[in-house]
């Protein structure tokens, strides 16, 4: 496995090492906001044994997959990008085997510079978090230091008539609530 650090390399080159592992169908370690996730294009391989959350590069894009959900929009300008998963009805565009048998999926705009240029590039990418064991399937690491916000996303469901809080995480649900009204 290689190890790019892009707080040395060049941001161009470990944008290209890693568009080049993603298209050739491999896995990659990249840095979030929250934490380090192990990524792969959502069409060509299997990451996950438990939810996926798709990384996305902006908010523009965010409203594509999300087009028909009225919250959307408020989520897309307040929210994004940041450290939030936001649950949405899976758009009928995405491939079955991407988060099967799930009518929903997290989506995420990453607030990191490094993510942000990769997702531009070679995303989406179907993600999960490194855990245990994770970041031994990836055929790239990228280092950028210590993500920043010391918690997990706050996970916020847009399926319903109102945004409902599913895990509490980085974003706290008194400046959550006022994000969204």
């Amino acid at each position: 496995m290689m190890t790019l650090d892009a707080r040395v390399e060049p941001l161009e080159r470990v944008v290209d090492e890693c568009a080049r592992v993603i298209f050739a169908g491999g896995a990659i370690v990249l840095p979030n906001d929250t934490s380090y996730c192990l990524a792969c294009d959502p069409y060509r391989c299997g990451v996950a044994t438990e939810p996926l959350e798709l990384l996305i590069a902006s908010p523009a894009e965010f409203l594509e997959y999300a087009r028909s959900n009225p919250l959307a929009l408020l989520a897309s300008k307040r929210l994004l990008p940041g450290p939030v998963t936001l649950i949405i009805s899976k758009p009928a565009f995405l491939a079955p085997d991407v988060a099967p048998g799930a009518a929903t999926i997290g989506v995420r705009v990453p607030d990191e510079p490094v993510a942000r240029a990769i997702l531009e590039r070679a995303g989406p990418l179907a993600a999960v978090a490194v855990t245990n064991g994770a970041a031994e399937r990836a055929d790239l690491t990228v280092e950028n230091g210590p993500t920043r916000y010391e918690r997990e996303a706050t996970v916020v469901d847009l399926t319903g008539r109102h945004a409902r809080i599913v895990r509490e995480g980085a974003l706290e649900p008194e400046r959550l609530a006022g994000l969204l009204r």
